[in-house]
């Protein structure tokens, strides 16, 4: 049976998993053009194969799209807003607020926020007179916080430059409003214009890679310049916007990244990626059955680029990453290896003080207005210098905060509560965290040295306070924490609720948050013929 499984690993392919993060492929400031269903000359170096080189392909492929999507498509408010909104102006705006919010960001998290946006700063005139304030307290927690800064900047324009009219097509959303690349652009103008121009983002890239079997690296320009041709091409340009989302929904619901749900594909029979997982199953099943002659081939018979035998093909996969039967379709798309990002540690101080009513206070600092969390509020926090030990580091954080604690400071009060981990997207950041009650007047408490410092602005707030304001998903980490280490002694908040026997303040059980399970695997010949546990 051994022997069997091993003959049957040459296939891989076609079973479950979901994905909805909308990755925005890299930012470049090309004019989107409209390519109606015809794609530039082949150069030497790219063959056809990668290509939709009949018009009857491609009207099929629309037409399978277009009628899963129809029967299919998630019910999101977005979606609603859209095709129920007769006013263009406002129809572009509801569309750019969810393609911004969207970019590296989950379906299920946009969605709360979205509809809080909208209720808030229903149109672009009322997001333009709101404060960056107000803006950023309202993004806390969806991550990426330039993305909602730059929105109401670009609103802001459009009401002041342009006379509070949306631009009408995707040259001029990018050319004219900051922070809309040439992917938003696109999805703006196609979903609320109805302009005939493709889209590429994250799952569209995936699809395309399967379907053509585009193995060379999705980021590197070339390789994008083909992947945007292929979407103008493809796209129906009797329904643009329903079309790009059909591409999108494909790949967040069925072509996922690691389990695609290959059977339930309406285009499948397009798919060269699949195609190959096909003839791999079929010819280890005729083998395992004994129907494959002895002399027969050692490899299936598979349709191939015919530039890449000769090397020349500039969208295979590299000679030195060939097919791994063991990924199935999950082979493509194939991009350079990310850099890891880089480790860093802060030391933060959750400072406390009682208020005029015996409520307790504590202290939120906004950070700088540029740079990363541009404008947010956080606790005291210094980074962790490099060389210094946990003493050294303590006093410096001591002396950081009595900026605001003034006198009030005493060494003997400062208490590690324990570490906080939280991932940016090019930084791994540890949080030391400590906390400090502070005694005596609040006024007193208040610090009395304002007038000869600078320092940032600053204020003391409540516990139902801090949730509401515009703090990163990184400080509300750290609050959890010293409200659990509360429990062991003082610490915000009131009481605590935690298992028997769990120490909250583990690394090693703060990590879990950021760190989810893998998604079940591809089902293949070799899980169907492997024998069950015990026998």
């Amino acid at each position: 049976m051994s022997k069997l499984r091993a003959a049957a690993r040459s296939g891989r392919g076609l079973q479950q998993g979901a994905g909805d993060v909308r990755k925005s492929p890299r930012r470049r400031r090309e004019t989107v053009s409209s390519h109606k269903g015809v794609l530039p000359p082949v150069s030497a170096q790219q063959s056809a194969y990668h290509l939709f080189s009949h018009p009857e392909e491609i009207e099929a492929f629309r037409k399978n799209l277009l009628a899963w999507y129809d029967k299919c498509k998630r019910d999101l408010p977005w979606r609603k807003l859209a095709a129920s909104e007769s006013d263009t102006n406002r129809r572009a705006y509801a569309v750019w607020v969810s393609e911004i919010m969207l970019q590296q960001t989950q379906v299920a998290t946009v969605i709360d926020y979205y509809n809080r946006w909208m209720q808030k700063w229903p149109t672009l005139q009322a997001l333009a007179r709101a404060s960056l304030e107000d803006v950023n307290e309202l993004w806390a927690g969806l991550g990426y916080y330039s993305r909602g800064k730059r929105l109401q900047e670009a609103a802001q324009k459009v009401v002041s430059e342009l006379a509070g009219q949306m631009p009408g097509t995707a040259e001029e959303l990018q050319t004219l409003l900051p922070g809309v690349g040439r992917y938003t652009a696109g999805a703006i103008a196609s979903i609320s214009y109805g302009q005939a121009t493709g889209v590429v983002d994250g799952n569209v890239i995936r699809v395309l890679c399967r379907v053509r079997c585009i193995g060379a690296d999705s980021s590197s320009p070339a390789v994008a310049d083909r992947l945007w041709d292929l979407a103008h091409a493809l796209v129906d340009p009797a329904r643009p916007g329903d079309f790009n989302q059909a591409m999108m929904e494909l790949g967040a619901t069925v072509c996922t990244p690691r389990a695609p749900l290959c059977l339930e594909c309406p285009v499948k029979q397009h798919c060269r990626a699949r195609c190959r997982v096909e003839k791999e199953l079929e010819f280890a099943s005729k083998r395992l059955l004994g129907k494959a002659a002895s002399s027969c081939s050692q490899a299936p018979d598979i349709e191939e680029c015919a530039a890449a035998t000769a090397g020349s093909c500039s969208l295979c996969p590299p000679a030195t990453e060939p097919w791994d039967s063991r990924l199935g379709v999950a082979n493509f798309p194939r991009r350079a290896a990310k850099k890891p990002p880089r480790a860093e540690r802060t030391a933060t101080c959750v400072l406390e003080r009682r208020g005029h009513r015996g409520e307790p206070e504590y202290l939120i600092v906004q950070r700088p207005s540029s740079g990363l969390l541009a404008g947010l509020w956080e606790f005291p926090s210094l980074p962790w210098g490099p060389g210094l030990t946990e003493k050294q580091q303590r006093e410096a954080l001591l002396g950081h905060v009595q900026a605001w604690a003034g006198e009030a400071v005493a060494r003997g009060c400062l208490r590690h509560v324990g570490e906080v981990g939280h991932v940016f997207s090019h930084i791994h950041q540890t949080y030391v965290v400590y906390s400090l009650l502070l005694g005596g007047d609040p006024e007193a408490a208040a610090g009395g040295r304002a007038e000869e410092l600078e320092r940032p602005a600053f204020r003391w707030v409540t516990q139902a306070e801090f949730q509401q304001s515009a703090v990163s998903t990184a400080m509300k980490k750290v609050w959890k924490a010293c409200e659990r280490g509360s429990c062991e002694g003082r610490g915000p908040g009131k009481g605590c609720k935690r298992k028997r026997g769990a120490d909250p303040l583990r690394p090693s059980q703060l990590k879990v948050e950021a760190e989810g399970s893998l998604p079940p695997r591809q089902l293949s010949l070799d899980a169907f013929l492997k024998a069950p546990a015990g026998e």
